[in-house]
C-alpha cells in the first residue's frame, strides 16, 4: 500500500497546527462535529435545488462514540460523505476547504451558508490522536474509502466498506504524558462537556451513549446502571428564536446557564440585523459590578459564535473598554475565518459587528436613563466609574459617545444628575459648570470654596471619584459650557464691590508678602479671598492641577511627588485676619506662628497631611498659653 505525502508547504502547516495554533487541544472535537454538520447542510441545500432528492432532518445526526478498551474516539455523521477525489484533495492538502469550494461552485451568497473549513480544522485532530482514520461513503457513490495518517510523515488511501452515506472518523488516542491527560478524551462526561460548551447549538443533534443510574426498587443507596442513546447538543439557539417568544425568566436562565454572573441581568438586549451583514446578539447589563472587575485579573468580551459554533469565548474585539461590564453572546454567519475557527481575522465584518453593538448598546443605556431612572442609577453605581475612565481614556476620543451617559451628585437636587440636567437648570448668567471635589459629599458640601457658589445660587457637582477631575478635564466642556473647580483662583463671577479695594491690596501687601515668604516653598501666593464669607482662611489653586489630583496622583506607586500651585487665600473680613495685622505690626515672631497654623489649617479642610504633627500640637498649644 503506498503512501502518500503531503506537500512540503502541508507537512509544515501540520506541524505547526498540532503544536502551536489550538490553545486549547479540546476544540478538535468542535472542529470535527463542524465539519460534520456542514456535511449534512450539504446535502440540505441540494435537496432544495434537486427533485430527486429529499431531505428528512430526522435521518440526520452526529454520533460519538468513545472506547476505552481500544483506545478510539468515533464521530460518524450522515452528510454528503467524500469521494476518493475528495479524500484526496480535502484532506491532502491542509487549507483547502472542501466547504468552500462547495459554496464558491454553487455561489451560494444568501440562503442556507456552510461556514466549515474542512481540510483545517480536521487536523487538529492530530493534537489528540496518532493515527486519524477517515472513513466515507459520497452521495450517489457505490463505493467507500479509508483515508489514514499517522501525520506528517503522509496518508494512504484504500478501499473500504460502507453501506449508508456519510463520514466515519476515528481517532486513536495518544497515551497519556507526564504534560497531558489524553484519557479525558475518551470520558462519557467529560465529552458532553465539550460537546455543551462548543457545540451545544449545532442545528443536528449530536448523539452519545451515556450512562444512567436508575435507583434500585425499595432502595436508596443501590443503583442499576445501563446505557442510552441520548442527544447531548440542546439545537435551537435562544438568540435565533423570535423575541415575542420568549419571556425574562427565558433570558435569565440563559445567563445563569452561561455563567455570565452570579447575579440577574439588569438589562437585556436582544437584536437581529439582516443587512450589509448578518447576525444575532443576545447581550446583558449586569445588576452588579463582578468582584474582579476593577482588577488586571477581568477579562471583557463576549462569546462569539459563527452559525452556532462557538469560535471564542471571550471576543474582546467587539466591545469598547468603556463597555466592558457588558455580558453575552455573538452568532454571525458572514464572519471570515483564517487558518482556524479560533483565529479571527480583524476583518470589515467584525468591525462592523462592534460598531453596530457600540451603538446599540449606548442607545439601550441611555433608553434606561430617560425610562427607568432607578435601574440606571443601580446600574451607574456599579458601573459609572468605569463610564468616565472612559471618557477620560484614549486622550479624551470617546467623550462624545459617553458624556451624556455619566452622572454626578448634585449640591442642589440631593441626588446623581445628568450634566445634561445641570446645564438645563442653570441660570443665564452662570458662566460655568461648577464642581467640587473630595473624599465624600459630605466633606465637599463644608468646603470653606463652596460658600460664595452656594450664596450665588449656582449648582456645584460633588467629584468624589478619583476619576472624576481627570475625566472632566478631558471632556472640557458641555454644550459649550466650561467647568470650573470652586477651588479655582478664579471663578469668574465677582463683581466689583466683592474686590478687594486698591487700598487694602496695598495695606496688606506687606502682611501677605511676609506670610508667603514664611510660607517659602509651600505656597505659590497668599491673597485676600474673594469668595470666603464665615471661614478665615482656605487653599485655592492656580494652573491644571488642582489638590484633589495631587493627592490621587501622588498616591500611585509610581508617583513624582507632583504638587498643585497652592494659594493661601484669608478673609480680610474675619476677626482672625485683625488679628494677623496686629501681629504684624507688633509681634512678628506670633505671626509666623499664626501663618503656619492657618496653612497647616487649610491643609486639614483639604484632607492634606501635615508634615510635622508635632510641631503642630505645640503650634497650637503655643495659643492656649
Amino acid at each position: 500500500m503506498e503512501k502518500i505525502q503531503f506537500k512540503a508547504e502541508s507537512k509544515r502547516l501540520l506541524e505547526l497546527m498540532i503544536n502551536s495554533i489550538y490553545s486549547q487541544k479540546e476544540v478538535f472535537l468542535r472542529e470535527l462535529i463542524s465539519n460534520a454538520s456542514d456535511a449534512m447542510d450539504k446535502i440540505y441545500y441540494k435537496a432544495l435545488t434537486d427533485d430527486s432528492l429529499s431531505f428528512k432532518k430526522e435521518d440526520y445526526y452526529i454520533k460519538i462514540i468513545p472506547n476505552k478498551e481500544k483506545r478510539t474516539l468515533t464521530i460518524i455523521d450522515t452528510g454528503i460523505g467524500m469521494t476518493k477525489g475528495e479524500l484526496e484533495n480535502n484532506l491532502g492538502t491542509i487549507a483547502k476547504s472542501g466547504s468552500l469550494a462547495f459554496k464558491n461552485e454553487t455561489e451560494l451568497k444568501d440562503g442556507h451558508d456552510i461556514i466549515g473549513q474542512f481540510g483545517v480544522g480536521f487536523y487538529a485532530a492530530f493534537m489528540v490522536a496518532d493515527i486519524v482514520t477517515v472513513i466515507s461513503k459520497a452521495l450517489g457513490s457505490d463505493n467507500a474509502y479509508r483515508w489514514e495518517s499517522a501525520g506528517a510523515d503522509g496518508y494512504t488511501i484504500t478501499p473500504a466498506n460502507k453501506e449508508d452515506i456519510g463520514t466515519e472518523i476515528i481517532l486513536t488516542i495518544k497515551e497519556n504524558t507526564e504534560d497531558e491527560t489524553y484519557d479525558e478524551y475518551l470520558d462519557e462526561h467529560r465529552l458532553k462537556e465539550i460537546i455543551k460548551k462548543y457545540s451545544d447549538f449545532i442545528s443536528f443533534p449530536i448523539k452519545m451513549d451515556v450512562t444512567v443510574r436508575t435507583p434500585k426498587e425499595g432502595s436508596n443507596e443501590e443503583f442499576d446502571e445501563y446505557t442510552e442513546e441520548k442527544v447531548i447538543n440542546s439545537m435551537v439557539p435562544i438568540w435565533r428564536k423570535n423575541k415575542n417568544e420568549l419571556t425574562t425568566e427565558d433570558y435569565e436562565k440563559f445567563y445563569t446557564e452561561k455563567r455570565y454572573g452570579f447575579d440577574k441581568p439588569l438589562k437585556t438586549i436582544h437584536t437581529s440585523v439582516d443587512g450589509t451583514i448578518r447576525y444575532h446578539a443576545i447581550l446583558f447589563i449586569p445588576e452588579k459590578t463582578p468582584f474582579d472587575y476593577y482588577s488586571k485579573e477581568y477579562e471583557k468580551g463576549l462569546e462569539l459564535y459563527s452559525n452556532g459554533v462557538l469560535i471564542m469565548s471571550k471576543c474582546s474585539d467587539l466591545l469598547p473598554d468603556y463597555f466592558s461590564f457588558v455580558k453575552g453572546m455573538v452568532d454571525s454567519e458572514d464572519l471570515s475565518l483564517n487558518i482556524s475557527r479560533e483565529m479571527l481575522q480583524q476583518d470589515r465584518q467584525l468591525k462592523l459587528i462592534a460598531k453596530n453593538l457600540n451603538k446599540k448598546i449606548k442607545n439601550e443605556l441611555l433608553s434606561l436613563l430617560k425610562n427607568e431612572r432607578e435601574k440606571y442609577e443601580t446600574f451607574y453605581q456599579s458601573f459609572g466609574r468605569q463610564l468616565k475612565y472612559g471618557v477620560y481614556s484614549d486622550f479624551g476620543m470617546n467623550k462624545e459617545v459617553l458624556q451624556d451617559l455619566i452622572m454626578f451628585y448634585s449640591s442642589k437636587e440631593k441626588k446623581m444628575v445628568t450634566l445634561a440636567e445641570y446645564v438645563e437648570r442653570m441660570p443665564e448668567d452662570q458662566p460655568f459648570i461648577y464642581y467640587g471635589s473630595g473624599e465624600s459629599y459630605d466633606r465637599i458640601e463644608k468646603l470653606p470654596q463652596t460658600e460664595l457658589v452656594h450664596d450665588k445660587g449656582y449648582e456645584v457637582l460633588y467629584f468624589t471619584d478619583e476619576i472624576d477631575e481627570f475625566a472632566i478635564r478631558m471632556l472640557r466642556t458641555y454644550k459649550e459650557k466650561e467647568f470650573k473647580s470652586i477651588s479655582s483662583s478664579d471663578l469668574g463671577f465677582e463683581t466689583e464691590n466683592e474686590q478687594p479695594s486698591e487700598s487694602e491690596e496695598k495695606e496688606n501687601k506687606a502682611l501677605f508678602d511676609y506670610m508667603k515668604t514664611t510660607l517659602s516653598g509651600k505656597v505659590k501666593d497668599v491673597r485676600a479671598s474673594k469668595r470666603l464669607k464665615s471661614h478665615p482662611v482656605c487653599f485655592s489653586t492656580d494652573g491644571e492641577v488642582t489638590i484633589e489630583m495631587e493627592k490621587i496622583l501622588n498616591s500611585m506607586p509610581d508617583s513624582q511627588n507632583i504638587k498643585a500651585d497652592k494659594v493661601l487665600e484669608l478673609n480680610v473680613s474675619h476677626e482672625v485676619f485683625q488679628s494677623l495685622k496686629n501681629a504684624f505690626e507688633h509681634d512678628q515672631e506670633k505671626l509666623t506662628l499664626y501663618t503656619k497654623l492657618l496653612y497647616n489649617q487649610a491643609l486639614l479642610i483639604e484632607g492634606l497631611p501635615i508634615s510635622d504633627p508635632v510641631e503642630f500640637t505645640n503650634d497650637i498649644c503655643k495659643v492656649m498659653v
